[in-house]
């Protein structure tokens, strides 16, 4: 206990800067673990609707009822690509219809029509995506310059110290308690910089299993469709 009150003295009695540097790496420290527990729990959000909207979107339910499901399940990475991709379907219905070519949809849809549905489908990846990266780029920043503002209070702390020395002597007591607060300074930037990065690359590995599932469902959405097509005609 004794050990913990000489450390906390050492920094309440620390120079400016490396006071200065200490405040900001704490408040990094806050910042990221902030972050951490709210993209966890968007994560965790978006992967279960995703599950609901999957259920829904392989059950014997029309096209429309599908709609419904995606416009419940908000949050769902599929449900987005499905709606950009049944609004984009309604759109080209709609206009084939004002055109008086109700009747050549299904031909429109396999001839032309898909690769606007293709590119509809993307557009709701990108969606996706935003949401998906959303501040994870304030993570990897924390991540990568906490240990370099750790090491600046590290070397002024120690300059300071050695400055002591060259200029009034002295034994190395006189400079330990410097030393030392220059040392937390590092070990306070890795311990704001892991947890960063750990998690940084954690959410990042989940972004790209997620991508790689609505790569799948994409290709899911085009088999539905060209199903739909298929009934239709007869």
């Amino acid at each position: 206990m004794q050990e913990q009150m000489n450390i906390i003295d050492i920094l309440l009695n620390s120079g400016v800067v490396v006071q200065a540097v200490l405040v900001l790496l704490i408040l990094a420290s806050v910042f990221s673990w902030t972050i951490i527990f709210q993209k966890k729990k968007e994560f965790a959000q978006i992967e279960e609707e995703n599950k609901d909207f999957l259920e829904k979107f392989q059950g014997n339910n029309t096209l429309a009822q599908i709609f419904e499901a995606a416009n419940e399940n908000d949050d769902s990475s599929f449900g987005i690509m499905y709606r950009k991709g049944y609004i984009e379907l309604d759109k080209i219905r709609e206009e084939l219809k004002n055109q008086g070519g109700d009747s050549d949809y299904s031909r429109y849809i396999k001839e032309v029509g898909i690769h606007s549905l293709e590119r509809s489908l993307r557009q709701g990846v990108n969606e996706a995506n935003l949401i998906l990266d959303d501040k994870l780029s304030l993570l990897a920043s924390v991540g990568s310059v906490s240990p370099f503002i750790g090491l600046f209070g590290t070397v002024w702390g120690i300059i300071n110290s050695f400055t002591g020395l060259a200029t009034g002597g002295g034994s190395i007591e006189a400079v330990a308690p410097g030393i030392a607060e220059a040392l937390v300074a590092t070990a306070v930037g890795l311990a704001a910089a892991i947890p960063a990065t750990s998690a940084y690359n954690v959410f990042i590995s989940r972004v790209g299993r997620l991508n790689s599932q609505m790569d799948s469902f994409a290709q899911e959405f085009m088999n539905l469709i060209e199903r739909n097509l298929v009934s239709t005609r007869k």
